[in-house]
């Protein structure tokens, strides 16, 4: 580990070793660090199709390919009364190879990540935690303090600091631009299932979100390869996690409350215990400043229920990382420079956002509105594949506002 650097990426997430990948390629000497062993656990394995453009940047997509996962084509959702969408076929949109993702394991995928940062460039080291980040007179970032995993604190100088440190939000607690969004204090109670029943053909790897019967939280169904299958439950904090008793007890509770995923688990064996994470969501007042910016869930959490973390954290990760190439060649590291991709990065992650309100919204049924509007179908299989930046990608959702108004205004009479 060198004293001196341009780039120091704070985490070895989707964010971080895209934004380190970019910037070492590009020739700037680039430091990333992990504060955990690389390969570490991470929930979050369902991928959207869109992942495979920046997967595709950095040279990566064979290597997914090769490496065994199992292949995603759809995504279904099931309501409280058990009801079935119709499954969401992304090559029926879209008949191209990007429309196929993967449902991956997540402490491969980012040690393939954190490796191929390493094979572009980057000086890599995990077990190496972040102290401070350290700012000059005129309010630049200049640096990080860091414990390696030797034990010993170094100071490391840099110009450029990007904060991909996941919901520890470092830099945004240290400079007290967090935002939790008050209607989405979610948690999330999961575990590990064998021989889960799937769907069958080209819809056997699909992501399948699942409503409760009370409709006060709802089921991730993420089939992985060796037969193993992701199943976690999603509700209020509040709700999942106080006053009901183990979070296992809890998971069993919901599960005997949830019609679509008792049939799927009869003859399966659980695996493990139930783990618990609180999903929070929250977003940055700045995004960015003098010599530093945030990506990744650094830079904001919406929801896990669309699946829409790791591309978006890939996305930012890389678009960041093109502002620092460019800033440094124009000798600006402002935030302005550093942050030039954030207005077209929320306006389409705005529309995943606003999907997300309209899951927890009880009057919504995604399955209804495509009755309603069957016009909007390639819409909302677009935002379901990512397609979230380009033109109209928001189109449907004044009829989306209408069909829940009416929704609303039917159960209160």
């Amino acid at each position: 580990m060198k004293s001196t650097y341009d780039c120091v990426v704070i985490g070895a997430g989707p964010a971080g070793t895209a934004a380190a990948s970019i910037t070492a390629e590009a020739g700037l000497s680039t430091l990333l660090i992990e504060r955990e062993q690389v390969p570490r656990f991470h929930v979050g394995e369902s991928l959207m199709p869109e992942t495979y453009w920046p997967l595709e940047r950095l040279g990566m997509n064979e290597r997914v390919r090769s490496a065994g996962w199992q292949v995603k084509k759809s995504v279904q959702f099931v309501t409280h009364r058990g009801n079935e969408s119709s499954p969401f076929f992304f090559r029926q949109h879209d008949d191209r190879d990007c429309s196929d993702t993967w449902q991956v394991e997540r402490s491969e995928f980012d040690k393939m990540l954190f490796d191929r940062a390493a094979e572009l460039g980057a000086d890599c080291y995990d077990q190496t935690r972040l102290l401070d980040v350290r700012f000059d007179e005129t309010g630049a970032a200049c640096g990080v303090e860091l414990k390696c995993s030797d034990g010993q604190t170094r100071m490391i100088d840099c110009r450029v600091v990007v904060d991909a440190s996941g919901q520890q939000s470092f830099l945004a607690n240290k400079l007290g631009l967090k935002k939790v969004n008050p209607d989405l204090k979610k948690a999330a109670i999961w575990t590990y299932f064998r021989d889960a029943k799937r769907g069958e053909g080209d819809h056997e790897g699909a992501t399948i979100i699942m409503n409760t019967e009370s409709q006060n939280a709802w089921f991730w169904f993420i089939p992985q390869s060796r037969g193993i299958t992701s199943i976690g439950c999603v509700g209020d904090n509040d709700y999942l996690l106080k006053g009901r008793g183990t979070p296992a007890e809890v998971f069993q509770q919901e599960l005997a409350n949830c019609p679509g995923l008792k049939p799927r688990l009869m003859g399966a064996t659980q695996l493990g215990d139930v783990k618990t994470a609180k999903e929070f969501s929250y977003s940055t007042s700045q995004h960015a400043g003098q010599g530093w910016v945030l990506v990744g869930d650094a830079w904001g959490f919406i929801d896990p229920v669309y699946s829409s973390g790791v591309y978006f954290a890939l996305e930012m990760g890389i678009r960041a990382a093109d502002c620092i190439v460019e800033a440094f060649a124009a000798d600006d590291l402002s935030g302005k420079r550093l942050g030039a991709w954030n207005e077209s990065f929320e306006k389409g992650a705005s529309w995943v956002r606003k999907l997300v309100h309209a899951f927890y919204t009880k009057e919504f049924s995604i399955g209804r509105f495509m009755k309603e509007h069957p016009e909007h179908q390639g819409n909302v299989t677009n935002l379901l594949i990512g397609r979230v930046f380009q033109d109209g990608a928001g189109e449907m959702f004044a009829d989306m506002d209408a069909s829940i108004q009416r929704a609303k205004m039917s159960t209160s009479m």
